[in-house]
């Protein structure tokens, strides 16, 4: 189980500092630097940021703060998660990742996704009603980008190029390049399609639930004549000392943004049986470390993934409590979730 990837994700939640007071957004981003810096000091594999444009996020240009995060660590590989590509421009976004990986020497892979919110889609003046049609244009016309040729390339929602050559080339000539997906079969074929790995998003129920999708990713890549590339999750969660104190710490705090966020979406306000239901058999991983490592153990069992991320926060949880969930990520669950794998 050696060639397993571990990974945390984040979205830069503003934390508390041990007073209860939020940080301010610029405080939020440099702790965020500041625990990509001890994962990679012990040694997980992967830190990944998402890009929102809300009020809870310090984290809306993904790629800048890897670049800090670059110049600051020597391993850790540095990824998006995801970058919004329909509200983008690609040849954008792959030149700031190439400059990433420059900075990086070589670490710096992008997953691309839709975006569960909408808030970019107004701010950088998209219709919504293009939904759709946005991703299926720029991803095709990314893809083309990673050959790292001149391209040449119409489409309906942006203008065309020909033999448009773009800057700065990688070193290694390819940036690795996932799709997130939420748990859409049309997401996951195109996915397959265009040959890029699949990092699913499971953040609600049993993970084996997901099985059929992984199962869908490669068939359609032995149908279409692609790579079926081994397939990541991610998933959310929190650790501390021990499993009372993770829930203390997470479930007030994940009240809050779950039901601001829900209250946009019609969802009724969460309660707390759901919660540990979902702790217990669900998609949220909170615990002590031996809680934590077993529950992961289990899903990279039941679905055969060769990578797994912990969204390690979800709220406000204290600076402080997520510098000892990091910590307790990179010491503890990682090498227990080998040990009962391997075992």
């Amino acid at each position: 189980m050696s060639d397993l990837v571990f990974g945390l994700d984040t979205f830069g939640d503003v934390p508390e500092d041990d007073t209860g007071t939020l940080l301010s957004y610029a405080a939020a981003i440099r702790q965020v630097v500041d625990e990509a810096v001890l994962a990679d000091e012990l040694g997980v594999d992967v830190i990944a940021l998402g890009e929102h444009h809300r009020p809870e996020y310090s984290v809306s240009t993904p790629e800048t703060v890897l670049a800090g995060i670059a110049t600051s660590t020597s391993r850790i590989r540095l990824s998006s998660g995801v970058t919004v590509l329909s509200s983008d421009d690609p040849v954008r976004v792959f030149q700031r990742f190439a400059t990433v990986d420059a900075l990086s020497r070589g670490r710096a892979e992008i997953i691309l996704g839709r975006g569960s919110f909408t808030e970019s889609f107004p701010l950088f003046g998209y219709d919504l009603a293009d939904y759709d049609a946005l991703f299926e244009e720029k991803i095709e016309l990314f893809v083309k980008l990673l050959d790292e040729q001149p391209v040449t390339w119409s489409g309906k929602l942006r203008a065309p190029l020909e033999q448009a050559d773009v800057f700065p080339k990688t070193e290694s000539g390819r940036l690795t390049t996932w799709v997130g997906v939420g748990g859409s079969p049309q997401s996951v074929v195109r996915t397959a399609h265009y040959g890029l790995p699949l990092m699913l998003a499971i953040v609600g129920g049993p993970p084996k639930r997901f099985a059929p999708y992984i199962e869908l990713y490669r068939r359609a890549a032995e149908e279409i004549g692609t790579t079926a590339h081994p397939v990541g999750m991610h998933s959310p969660g929190f650790i501390a000392d021990t499993d009372e104190e993770a829930k203390e710490l997470f479930w007030p705090r994940y009240r809050v943004i779950r039901d601001r966020i829900g209250a946009l979406r019609g969802w009724p306000p969460v309660r707390r049986e759901e919660f540990d239901a979902e702790a217990e058999h669900g998609s949220l991983y909170i615990g002590s470390p031996q809680t934590v490592a077993r529950k992961i153990a289990s899903a990279i069992s039941t679905l055969g993934v060769g990578r797994f991320d912990l969204i390690y926060a979800a709220g406000s949880q204290p600076a402080s409590a997520r510098l000892r969930a990091v910590e307790l990520y990179g010491t503890t669950v990682i090498p227990m979730v080998r040990d009962i794998l391997a075992g």
